[in-house]
């Protein structure tokens, strides 16, 4: 294949650069800033689309939020290349604080007790474990093994429900404190790089209106 990679990372290389690509977190962040504000559209419906991804963020669909970000930045008429980029607001150095904001809301909202602050690593095992579960018992009809619901309901009742109802606020004000950042900033760039791109047209044009006389003077 002419684009397969000539040398085949290792398993440790991909897990190590998940959590710390090439180059750090600030240059993968200059290279969604830069993506975003070269995307087509106006400021307003890009701004939309990173509404649309951030909010997503704060929700415990894990492993779909590409898609959820798509659905409803198209709800939105929003940019959804914007919401698929903005996605990326959630990464491994925010999940900890998304994550206990979003359960801490959820728990008060839903006035349960306990704590969900026993640790961000637990949180994320009761996500691992849940998807396990539920792979198990869809291969259980194939394999014979008995299924069990019982882990999975009170995954659900714990953690999923109360971070699904309480990421909803958190990802609203998340939300719309990036539209109003991203609007004005993206209007700017916009607006300066048409500038920019008037400039080179009209060097060009000047430069063959120049080029035209020269050719039409008698020799």
């Amino acid at each position: 294949m002419v684009f397969k990679r000539r040398d085949r990372r290792p398993i440790w290389r991909i897990v190590f650069e998940f959590f710390w690509p090439r180059g750090g977190w600030g240059r993968a962040a200059r290279y969604v800033k830069h993506r975003l504000h070269r995307l087509p559209g106006s400021p307003e419906k890009i701004a939309r689309g990173i509404f649309a991804g951030v909010f997503t963020t704060f929700s415990p669909f894990y492993g779909l939020h590409f898609v959820v970000a798509a659905l409803l930045a198209t709800l939105m008429r929003g940019n959804v290349l914007a919401a698929l980029l903005a996605t990326f607001f959630g990464n491994p150095l925010t999940y900890v604080p998304i994550v206990m904001t979003s359960m801490r809301t959820g728990y008060w909202l839903l006035g349960m007790d306990g704590d969900p602050e026993d640790g961000a690593a637990t949180i994320g095992e009761q996500f691992f474990d849940a998807g396990n579960a539920i792979w198990h018992n869809l291969k259980a009809p194939f394999t014979g093994a008995p299924t069990d619901w019982t882990d999975l309901s009170v995954f659900y009742d714990q953690v999923f429900y109360p971070f699904m109802i309480g990421g909803i606020a958190p990802g609203i004000i998340a939300g719309a404190i990036s539209y109003f950042i991203s609007v004005p900033l993206i209007r700017a760039y916009q607006n300066r790089r048409k500038g920019v791109l008037k400039a080179k047209l009209d060097a060009l044009k000047k430069k063959a209106h120049l080029k035209g006389d020269g050719s039409s003077k008698p020799d």
